[in-house]
């Protein structure tokens, strides 16, 4: 039980939780017992221990705590387990925020148990040996009907309808004793051998009290038994639920006798465990089969026996067309053929005789033919195994013979034994005669009147003769003669003789003064004494009697004696008890017990120890469960403590939640409705007892639903969305029905092919939520098929139908790249080196492949695969490495391909010489002698800048200019002017190589004169051009002519003066087309066409366009 002290908890904080629990036990006296317990919470909690009657005396030699840092392991030790250690004992673990409580129970087997005579304190049975009769009637109580008449027959009853009769009394008569402590008891399993030597003994009860004490008897002996598997004990039980099973190990001929289960000293349930005398003569032998062929394994016994117990792999057989099992006529050979032999039947199988056991493997060899190949293998009527069946036979007669003369023997011992026991009950039938008859004659010589028939009489006591006198009288009457005492007191006391003519006869007079109680006195002592738990209660009674007199005190039948807790006197005339630090346990009846010589006298009191009540008790009686209501009863506390029970208090916890709600004292019946509920909600209740002496613990009921129970129904069978070897995600769609509430969740369980077993996949406590689930859980090349369950408020629904079987493995996909941002062109400085990187996915394993230009790539270059990965290296780059590297990812299920330029360059060198001239009016044409790197880099291009006198500042006037020649405009008559021209790669820049200074002379007096009107004339025409794929081209030319000509571009015969992907512009006879982006769309041929109304004039030029596209992000 958790208590929870604040409603919300910190972030990494917890409540303290027990991950192992202590184990009850029941141990003998004086044996070294120990409770365990493993705490978590956050900050660790702090452990200690109670009991529930009295406290802990910790003492190396009695009691100990310790911790263990390492298992972190709390335990509490009984070095030497006493008798009055024996009680419920609590582990608290605390921390701030809650606190976390669990019982455990410790029964102690007393060792002076065997000689009680009267039923014991603490409900177990009286121990005495067990008369055949008892014994007789205990095995009828639990057996069935079948075998009622084989279990008469061994114990030699032949009044069958007179036994029916009876057995049906007794049988009543248990089940009102059982009905006190077990709701219901069903599925009486009787002690059955398994193949590993144990023997268990099984049993479903719903207990009333599930504290209340379990015994396991042995022909009416106490026998220990642990709850835990233990190599110190032969006996153990093991509770799953309402299932009880007893297991005893290393089973021998003292394990043979009459089984019983008690529960707080009522007999629940008995079985007789018989071992016979029997062993394996010849044990069954390891079978080697071929697949389709039948097997058989065989043994042989030392004594007859109808049947043995055959289990195939831990599994018990019966006979059926898979196994046939065969007995021989002198029931000593037993056989077990497997039929139609497959994989899955291989394994160890094993024979069970009495106690004693065999086993052996059979070992299924698979189908050689290879003509059976992928095919089913026919059925073969062949078998394996069997050995040598004269051999058997021979050794089946051996063991006959000698059983039969081992049961001659047995016969002739048995004959000897039962005429000396008819002999000695003879004796004794005698003897017993003989001392009835001497008692007789005893009695009749005790007389004290006598009848003579003679003249004369004397009586003498202690041979003094008694005459007539006071008290004393002396008549005769006739021949009847009487003595008389009036008031018989101590001092007529002794031998009386009476003579008559020479004849005598004697009597013996005792004065009895037994013990007896003054009334007065006695009526106050018969007044009950209440004490509060703690406090000391005297009892005190005065008495007389003849001494010596025994004064015994009792408490509830067990006799007191002198502790550091009770205190008896005796003194003359009186005697006393004195009981202190009393518990409520010490309640009951106090009996007082004189005793001498003449007679015993018994008094009766009660003692009332007032104390806690103890918790209520269950099971639950739902009266109601609507919608709308809760009503339900539970049972009175066992001990209400001693007082009137005032109040039950009550607190309510919604499933689900972390808080319980006060519901407040309700009064003292054991009832509540509830009508604060919500439809299809459950609800926990914890309820305690309050009385004048406090509260008791509180006791928590099950969950309870407001309404019926409505579980939906079953999702769609579960969709494989993908399958990895790691991975399967499924996914599925709600029920139809969902039971009238919301699905607050699903479970998922998982099974492999081949598997009966079904396993979960979610941990019960942690639903999933959503309509899939990635199942993680999986080893890669296995096969399995999954079910899924809805849950709402009433709980789990039906699963669904299986989902198809799914691998767990990779699907298999085609190449594929997974970089998102690539570069398809690189350049290097040369010398350094160059390296690229390319992630793909493919199953299965794809193989690489890099070629360069078409080709495989040089030795120099070093490839590396990894998974998912190919990288290329060039160390020390050369410009011979440039070239348009290619990789191939191929698999069987297609292949992809990437290619990517690499250009291995270094800064350029300038151009020659740079000349200036003069062609058109206003411009000027800018020649230079070509770098000498412009026939290694196809990509060298040239940038020309300028500066005039007037501004004195260098600016780019033309950039991106793969021809040696440029024409500026602009050019202003009495400027100075220079021009500088630079070589450019993808690497940089060279130095510039300048001009001669320029400078147009300005002319005075010039008139306005008409100019020669001439037809358009190239001056410089267009150049041949071929530019890589993705980048620019600029192509340019000089004409004149006059009037101004009219200039139209064309690609292919199509003009391109509308269309916007190209940039056309024509300055004082400069005119210039330029593609921002080449493609191999741009390929052809290029015509400008120059018109006016004097001519034409066209020139022509082509433009090839080699690689592929660079993307957006490339630069």
């Amino acid at each position: 039980m958790i208590t929870q002290f604040i409603e919300e908890l910190p972030e990494d904080m917890s409540t303290p939780d027990f991950t192992r629990k202590p184990i009850a036990l029941t141990i003998q006296e004086g044996k070294f017992a120990v409770f365990k317990a493993i705490v978590v919470g956050t900050p660790t909690p702090t452990v200690t221990w109670s009991r529930a009657n009295g406290e802990i005396h910790f003492h190396p030699d009695v009691c100990q705590q310790k911790y263990d840092e390492t298992s972190h392991e709390h335990t509490i030790e009984f070095p030497k387990v006493a008798p009055e250690d024996a009680d419920t004992y609590k582990c608290f673990a605390t921390n701030e925020y809650g606190k976390a409580v669990c019982t455990v129970v410790l029964n102690v087997i007393s060792e002076l148990l065997c000689f009680c005579q009267n039923d014991n304190p603490d409900g177990t049975r009286e121990v005495k040996p067990m008369e055949p009769e008892d014994k007789v009637w205990e095995i009828l109580l639990s057996a069935d009907k079948k075998d009622y008449e084989r279990i008469c027959a061994e114990y030699g009853i032949t009044d069958f309808r007179h036994m029916l009769k009876k057995l049906n009394e007794m049988k009543k008569e248990r089940e009102e004793e059982i009905a006190e402590f077990v709701s219901h008891i069903t599925k009486l399993k009787h002690i059955e051998v398994s193949d590993d030597d144990c023997a268990t003994i099984e049993l479903d009860m719903d207990l009333k009290d599930p504290t209340s004490k379990i015994f396991l008897y042995k022909d009416g002996v106490m026998v220990p038994f642990t709850k835990e598997d233990s190599e110190d004990l032969k006996h153990s039980l093991k509770q799953v639920g309402k299932k009880y099973v007893f297991k005893i190990k290393k089973l021998g001929s003292e394990d043979a006798g009459l089984y019983s289960v008690d529960v707080e000293g009522v007999n629940v349930f008995s079985t007789d465990f018989k071992v016979p005398e029997v062993d394996f003569a010849v044990k069954i032998q390891e079978v080697k089969a071929t697949e389709r062929e039948d097997a058989m394994f065989q043994c042989v016994l030392t004594a007859p026996m109808s049947e043995v117990k055959w289990f195939g792999k831990s599994a018990p057989l019966t006979n059926g067309e898979k196994h046939e099992i065969i007995v021989s006529e002198d029931n000593l050979i037993h056989k077990l053929i497997v039929r139609d032999c497959l994989p899955l039947d291989a394994g160890i199988y094993a024979a069970v005789a009495g106690i004693k056991s065999c086993n052996a493997w059979l070992v299924v060899e698979a189908d050689k033919d290879p003509a059976n190949k992928g095919k089913k293998a026919a059925r073969k009527s062949t078998m394996a195994g069997g050995g040598n069946e004269d051999d058997l036979m021979k050794i089946a007669k051996e063991q006959q013979e000698k059983y039969q003369k081992e049961m001659e023997e047995k016969m002739e011992l048995a004959k000897k034994a039962q005429a000396e026991r008819e002999a000695a009950e003879a004796i004794a039938r005698a003897e017993a005669e003989a001392a009835k008859k001497e008692a007789a004659e005893a009695k009749a010589a005790a007389k004290l009147q006598m009848r003579l028939y003679i003249s004369c009489v004397t009586v003498m006591c202690f041979f003094f003769q008694i005459k007539s006198s006071e008290g004393i009288t002396i008549a005769k009457d006739g021949c009847f003669h009487k003595l008389k005492i009036h008031k018989v007191t101590e001092e007529f006391a002794g031998k009386y003789k009476f003579e008559a003519d020479g004849r005598k006869t004697e009597a013996l007079i005792v004065v009895e003064d037994p013990p007896r109680f003054d009334t007065e006195e006695l009526k106050t002592f018969k007044t009950p004494v209440t004490v509060k738990k703690g406090q000391k209660a005297a009892f005190k009674l005065p008495f007389v009697g003849r001494d010596p007199v025994k004064i015994q005190w009792y408490l509830d039948g067990e006799e007191l004696s002198d502790t550091s807790h009770i205190k008896v006197e005796h003194s003359e005339g009186y005697t006393s008890l004195l009981l202190t630090k009393l518990q409520r346990k010490d309640s009951g009846e106090i009996k007082i017990k004189l005793k001498n010589e003449f007679g015993t006298i018994e008094a009766f009191s009660q003692i009332v120890v007032l104390d806690k009540p103890t918790p209520p008790m269950g099971p639950l009686e739902i009266v109601e469960a609507s919608s709308s209501v809760i009503e339900f009863k539970w049972r009175a506390p066992k001990d209400s403590g001693g007082c009137k029970i005032n109040n039950y208090i009550l607190e309510r916890n919604q499933v689900g939640r972390n808080t319980w709600k006060k519901v407040g004292p309700i009064g003292p019946d054991a009832k509540f409705r509830d009508s604060d509920v919500d439809h299809g909600r459950r609800y926990c209740y914890r309820i305690r007892v309050e009385t004048e002496m406090g509260t008791s613990e509180l006791m928590e009921t099950e969950d309870i639903q407001a309404g019926t129970k409505a579980y939906p129904g079953p999702p769609s069978a579960p969709k494989v969305v993908s399958a990895f070897k790691d991975c399967i995600n499924l996914s599925w769609s709600p029920p139809a029905n969902t039971g009238g509430t919301n699905i607050l969740g699903y479970n998922l369980e998982k099974r492999k092919k081949g598997s009966n077993l079904w396993g979960p996949v979610n941990p019960p406590e942690e639903m999933i939520k959503t309509k899939g689930f990635a199942v993680k859980d999986v080893v890669e090349g296995m096969e399995y098929e999954f079910r899924v369950a809805s849950i709402n408020n009433s709980g789990a629904g039906e699963f669904s139908t299986p989902s198809e079987f799914v691998f767990a493995r990779d699907p298999k996909m085609r190449p594929r790249l997974t970089d998102a941002k690539i570069k398809s062109f690189m350049v290097v400085r040369a010398g350094n080196s160059a390296r690229f990187n390319i992630n793909f996915e493919a199953s299965p394993w794809p193989d690489i492949t890099w070629q360069k230009d078409g080709g495989p790539v040089s030795k120099k270059v070093t490839i590396s695969n990894t998974e998912g990965t190919s990288q290329l290296l060039i160390t020390s780059a050369e410009r011979s490495d440039t070239g348009i590297y290619t990789i191939i990812v191929k698999n069987i299920v297609g292949q992809e391909t990437f290619s990517i330029e690499i250009r291995v360059t270094d800064e350029p060198k300038p151009p020659g010489p740079v000349e200036v001239d003069e062609n058109v009016p206003g411009t000027v044409t800018i020649s230079w002698t070509p770098s000498p790197d412009e026939k290694r880099d196809d990509r060298l291009h040239y940038m020309v800048t300028k500066r005039d006198s007037n501004k004195r500042q260098w600016h780019t006037i033309a950039d991106r200019i793969f021809n040696n020649r440029f024409t500026a405009c602009n050019i202003m008559p009495g400027r100075e002017y220079q021009f500088r021209v630079y070589a450019k790669n993808d690497m940089g820049s060279s130095k510039p190589s300048e001009s001669p200074k320029w400078l147009i002379s300005t002319k005075k007096g010039i008139t306005d004169t008409e100019t020669e009107e001439c037809p358009p004339k190239f001056i410089v025409p267009l150049k041949m051009h071929t530019a890589p794929q993705g980048y620019e081209c600029y192509m340019s030319c000089a004409i004149k002519g006059d009037p101004t000509p009219h200039v139209t571009w064309l690609r292919n015969n199509i003009s391109l003066n509308t269309n916007t992907n190209y940039f056309i512009s024509n300055t004082c006879g400069v005119c210039s087309l330029l593609i921002l982006r080449v493609g191999p769309k741009d390929t052809g041929e290029y015509k400008i066409v120059a018109e006016n109304s004097k001519g034409r004039a066209e020139c022509s030029t082509k433009l090839t366009v080699r690689g592929k596209s660079l993307p957006e992000n490339a630069f």
